[in-house]
């Protein structure tokens, strides 16, 4: 665990990094979560705040879910606007590595100079500037400090993102990194204004026809290991066209596979249009998933992690599966 003061070092060096320059690219990583899109909102609150320009951008089109979050129309989808111009002070937020930045990085200029904030174990600090903290639930338990660090009052908007990243990446103050500073977070923020009951309803029990749809897909194709430790579903790549669904929607599916008793390790495969496969691993505790998915050239957590494997459907699962079923021997 990383001393506190440390951190507070290196919270330093991110407000210097802020007030050096005026003008900001602001990324967060390919296919963003509820944390990803929290945090680039927040960042360019701060921004704002702090009297600077900038630029919200990424890679993938944004989930709808999160169009309540002040600043989300803002954010450029790259395929659609890419800037016609290189910029030269960039924050990276919520990256667990550079490559995923995706595309965007194309914007970057040669000399740029990158502040790289993340809560990933596995980040390997890509920055100029690094700010690293793996005991933090999300990115945006960081950016709380962060602000609390310069001095300036967090806001209802704020607090709303704020508070909208740690409830998913903690997948509702469920997960085993709901930390005391987290709840601490949660109840200024709830004391400030937020509306935590409507922001849970909204994120974590609605889902749309098309979901269910998908979700019963996935559902019918469960499958579990001899041992019964390892289960896991699949996601074709037609499968998203004829639901009606959307790439958001695959949230949470992975969990199904977690939570039947007995398993330690879920997967979530998902088939790309490009012929490989995303794998969304999650880990009961037993087994170090970020360990698994780095050796694929993955990251994440040790007990939700991500990876792309380069192979047919049938081939990516076989290979996982076996990679899964080594850890937890």
């Amino acid at each position: 665990m990383m001393e506190q003061g440390s951190y507070l070092k290196e919270l330093d060096a991110a407000l210097a990094f802020m007030r050096t320059y005026d003008d900001f690219l602001v990324v967060s990583h390919v296919q963003p979560d509820g944390d990803a899109i929290s945090s680039t909102v927040v960042i360019g609150w701060l921004l704002e705040k702090l009297g600077k320009t900038f630029i919200l951008i990424n890679e993938s089109e944004l989930p709808s879910r999160l169009s309540f979050l002040n600043q989300f129309d803002s954010i450029i989808h790259y395929k659609n606007a890419i800037p016609e111009r290189k910029f030269d002070a960039v924050i990276s937020i919520d990256c667990a590595d550079f490559k995923r930045i995706g595309e965007v990085s194309s914007s970057f200029a040669p000399d740029a100079k990158l502040l790289n904030i993340d809560h990933h174990p596995t980040n390997n600090g890509f920055g100029t500037v690094n700010v690293i903290r793996a005991e933090a639930a999300a990115t945006v338990e960081i950016l709380f400090d962060l602000i609390e660090r310069a001095g300036i009052a967090c806001d209802l908007d704020c607090g709303t993102a704020i508070y909208t990243g740690l409830l998913t990446d903690t997948g509702g103050f469920r997960y085993s990194n709901t930390s005391p500073r987290v709840m601490e977070i949660a109840s200024q923020l709830l004391a400030l204004g937020v509306s935590g009951n409507e922001l849970a309803d909204h994120l974590l029990e609605k889902m749309t026809r098309a979901k269910l749809k998908l979700l019963q897909l996935a559902l019918n194709r469960l499958t579990f290991s001899d041992n019964q430790e390892i289960g896991w579903v699949y996601i074709g790549k037609d499968d998203l066209r004829e639901t009606g669904a959307v790439p958001e929607d695959l949230e949470g599916i992975v969990n199904y596979a977690l939570n039947v008793d007995g398993v330690e390790v879920g997967i979530l495969f998902k088939e790309t249009e490009d012929g490989a496969v995303k794998a969304s691993i999650r880990s009961a505790g037993k087994a170090n998933v970020a360990a698994i998915a780095q050796q694929f050239g993955g990251g994440g957590h040790v007990r939700a992690a991500g990876c792309r494997l380069e192979g047919s459907l049938p081939t990516s699962i076989a290979v996982l599966v076996e990679a899964v079923r080594k850890a937890l021997v």
